[in-house]
């Protein structure tokens, strides 16, 4: 498990920079002014993950309209991000954090298990970053269905 806990409601979000679609580097600091919605996801291409970035693209008209980008991370290489946006007409910004270094500051680098087997894995979070880059609000262990809407209200409200 990670030893970094999640950065807090009200504080001052970890500032980044990583490799992203279409050979771009995605920086925190290049959305100073606006709200971004950072959520982190386990892997490319697979159901869950897929319904994610789907939803959150389709919403990526209305969350333009109420002043904020969406960024996924995932430890995924580039390359892969780029195939998966490809696949899917993903409008979101897509990351890669192969050495989980982002992931672990925002503390949803965990230990997880499946079928009694332990191992690392990205817990499914979102965190919503105000336009003075603070934390706004923190979604954890997050279930796909309805969570774009729940996001996109929060966005809504700043």
């Amino acid at each position: 498990m990670t030893d970094t806990p999640s950065p807090a409601v009200g504080e001052k979000a970890p500032t980044f920079s990583l490799p992203g679609t279409g050979g771009q580097t995605v920086a925190l600091d290049d959305h100073a002014g606006k709200a971004v919605v950072l959520y982190f996801y386990p892997k490319d291409d697979t159901p869950g993950c897929t319904r994610e970035a789907v939803e959150f693209s389709g919403a990526i008209g209305d969350f333009d309209a109420a002043g904020a980008v969406v960024i996924g991370v995932s430890k995924d290489p580039a390359k892969k991000h780029d195939k998966f946006a490809v696949k899917h007409d993903l409008k979101v910004l897509l990351a890669s954090d192969e050495s989980s270094d982002v992931c672990e500051r925002y503390g949803v680098w965990v230990e997880k298990s499946m079928y009694g087997r332990k191992y690392m894995g990205i817990e499914r979070s979102t965190f919503l970053i105000g336009k003075d880059g603070h934390i706004v609000q923190a979604w954890r262990g997050v279930k796909v269905p309805g969570h774009v809407d729940e996001v996109l209200s929060a966005v809504r409200a700043l």
